[in-house]
């Protein structure tokens, strides 16, 4: 079995889990989608628990990496709050809301539920985290490391709010507010 095959089988089930929900995938659909025979899925990953954690390891290395991206692009440079409201905006439109950009909220959720998900999950919440650490102190925010997983939290909520209502909320504007009061505090 091919490397290819346990990626399209990663693929196909971060979509099916974003179109689905987790209740909802089978091998059947996974196989259907990722254009791979069924015993293929469990050649690759042997319980749907191993699938899940292979699909939210994915996710995060590959968001990880983005953001990571991102950090050293602003690590050492001097933001106005405005730029920093302007990269959350662009870090949050780029998670349009696809099927595969649905799934991690799903994931994430199944963590909660599933102990050997939760490192993993950790390690996605926490690269959010440094990104926006390393923004805050670029703006001399005081507290960076505390305020960090606030503002994380924050973005995250209106994300999952846009998600659920359909409606857009002006990020950029919110976090523009959020990052003059904290800079403001002594």
């Amino acid at each position: 079995m091919s490397t290819d095959a346990r990626h399209r089988i990663i693929d196909a089930t971060l979509h099916l889990v974003g179109t689905h929900g987790i209740a909802g995938i089978t091998n059947r659909r996974i196989a259907s989608r990722a254009e791979v025979s069924l015993g293929s899925i469990t050649y690759h990953f042997p319980s749907q628990s191993d699938l899940l954690g292979a699909a939210l390891t994915t996710f995060v290395e590959e968001e990880t990496e983005r953001l990571r991206a991102i950090a050293e692009t602003y690590r050492s440079q001097s933001l106005s709050f405005t730029e920093a409201a302007v990269i959350t905006e662009r870090v949050a439109t780029d998670l349009a809301f696809t099927a595969e950009r649905i799934a991690p909220y799903e994931l994430w959720i199944q963590a909660g539920r599933d102990p050997d998900l939760r490192a993993t999950a950790d390690d996605c919440w926490s690269a959010y985290d440094a990104l926006t650490v390393a923004i805050l102190r670029a703006l001399g925010v005081p507290n960076a490391e505390t305020l960090g997983p606030v503002l994380v939290a924050t973005i995250a909520g209106l994300q999952l709010r846009r998600l659920s209502t359909g409606s857009d909320t002006d990020l950029a504007a919110a976090t523009l507010l959020l990052l003059r009061a904290a800079a403001a505090q002594p």
